[in-house]
């Protein structure tokens, strides 16, 4: 499947291992369009990128094709990427690195943003969405006519 749209947000709770049970709205296109098969890498900006397998061999491409001087984000980008599974119990395992690249606690939130999931702690996000609206709507938003 190369066409993904995913959106909305849950609320969910990082078990004792460091996992998550996967929403059934992204669950069942996660299990049908890709076997489950996703991988994870943490954004500088403290939240983590989850993209179903074929989705993220597109991205790796892109960032294996940047040119010179942008070494350091492909760095970041690959080098903190990990595979992962959705498990037979609907779980997905978040590794104990890439939890504490996104100061992950028990509260997070799974959001859609299109073709990727953006994993983050509940808190923080609450923090970075209160600054997005007090900047308040760029032009490029306000000429969607939301």
């Amino acid at each position: 499947m190369s066409e993904w749209v995913f959106r909305g947000t849950s609320a969910l709770a990082l078990d004792a291992k460091g996992r998550i049970n996967v929403p059934v709205r992204h669950r069942d296109l996660l299990l049908s369009g890709c076997n489950g098969q996703l991988t994870l890498t943490r954004h500088p900006d403290g939240y983590l990128l989850i993209y179903p397998r074929p989705t993220w061999d597109q991205v790796q491409a892109e960032l294996m094709a940047l040119k010179t001087g942008s070494e350091g984000w492909r760095r970041i980008f690959l080098g903190s990427a990990v595979d992962v599974e959705i498990d037979s119990a609907s779980r997905m395992l978040i590794p104990p690195e890439l939890r504490e690249a996104a100061a992950l606690n028990k509260e997070v939130l799974l959001i859609g943003t299109g073709r990727r999931l953006e994993l983050w702690d509940r808190q923080r996000h609450a923090e970075v969405e209160a600054r997005v609206v007090a900047a308040g709507m760029t032009d490029e938003v306000l000429g969607l006519n939301l």
